[in-house]
């Protein structure tokens, strides 16, 4: 995973501070590509851990146009956890104590931190529990798995990305049209987090599947490790419905960023030495968006330990 490596060192060589929604403030670049071929291994960062089981379950949500935040919490993945507790706490059926800027506080302000952890497992418990609870607040809006798998037409029915995407590849693997896109102008206000991996095109030759998304916005510490093995899993996923080999994943990020407080953590990165990558196995499955999560394993990903930082909401 050198290409991980080589991007964030150029960040923090050349990235320009700026501003940015959340407030803790960014090293930015605009414009970068990286270029993995899928037959020499799977890309997983391992100049830190990157949990496996996180980006499987995510992905399979994704894969079944579910938008709510109980099946991943059915599997321990807490990762749009603070997407979903932020539409709660903006509500007015919030009455709990004040979680202006939890993020930022949570991070700054230990005894905070206790308080609002209190407050989303609350939270996380009511969703898993309350079905109704669940369906007005575990919902996070017409994210990925919506635009994926039921975009709105105007005629009030709705298209299927995903299956045309397969069918298209099966019947006209030639097309140029093999894409799917998950920014809708008109949904983005209603979402939790507008799309940040917006669209991404597949293109087939010689028996081989290749990917490229477009990402226009990359937390590059923390979101891009998942991004890059969500879509290479994705890839070996499509390939194995279509008969298919992989062939390469290409990541186009538009503002690629590493958060302030993430500079050290991204220092220590880089003092590490990539290992070798691990290998995907994947058990034939009759159906792709009904695979299970235990039919999907790496295997030899040994990376260096986990290098904690936080989260910007």
């Amino acid at each position: 995973m050198q290409q991980y490596q080589e991007l964030v060192r150029k960040i923090l060589a050349e990235g320009h501070v700026k501003t940015d929604r959340t407030g803790v403030g960014t090293k930015s670049l605009f414009g970068y590509q990286m270029r993995f071929d899928l037959s020499h291994g799977f890309p997983m960062v391992t100049t830190k851990r990157v949990p496996f089981g996180l980006i499987k379950s995510e992905l399979l949500w994704f894969l079944r146009g579910d938008t709510n935040v109980r099946y991943l919490l059915e599997h321990n993945n807490h990762i749009w956890d603070e997407w979903a507790f932020k539409r709660y706490v903006e509500s007015p059926d919030y009455h709990g104590p004040d979680m202006t800027d939890f993020g930022l506080r949570a991070v700054a302000d230990p005894d905070f931190n206790e308080i609002y952890q209190q407050e989303l497992a609350a939270f996380n418990e009511r969703v898993l529990t309350d079905d109704d609870f669940a369906e007005r607040y575990g919902n996070l809006g017409n994210v990925y798995g919506a635009q994926w798998r039921s975009w709105p037409l105007r005629n009030g029915e709705t298209l299927d990305q995903i299956s045309q995407l397969i069918d298209m590849i099966k019947h006209s693997p030639d097309s140029r049209r093999l894409i799917v896109s998950a920014w809708n102008p008109e949904d983005v206000p209603s979402m939790a987090l507008p799309p940040c991996h917006t669209l991404f095109q597949f293109y087939v030759y010689d028996g081989k599947l290749s990917c490229q998304l477009y990402q226009r916005s990359a937390d590059v510490f923390l979101g891009v490790p998942f991004n890059i093995a969500s879509y290479a899993l994705l890839t070996h996923l499509i390939a194995k419905e279509c008969d298919l080999e992989v062939g390469d994943f290409v990541h186009t990020l538009g503002d690629a960023h590493l958060y302030l407080n993430h500079l050290e953590a991204a220092e220590t990165l880089l003092s590490r030495e990539p290992k070798p990558l691990p290998q995907l196995e994947i058990d034939d499955f009759e159906q792709f968006d009904q695979v299970s999560t235990d039919q999907i394993r790496l295997q030899g990903y040994e990376p260096w330990p986990t290098i904690k930082a936080p989260i910007a909401v």
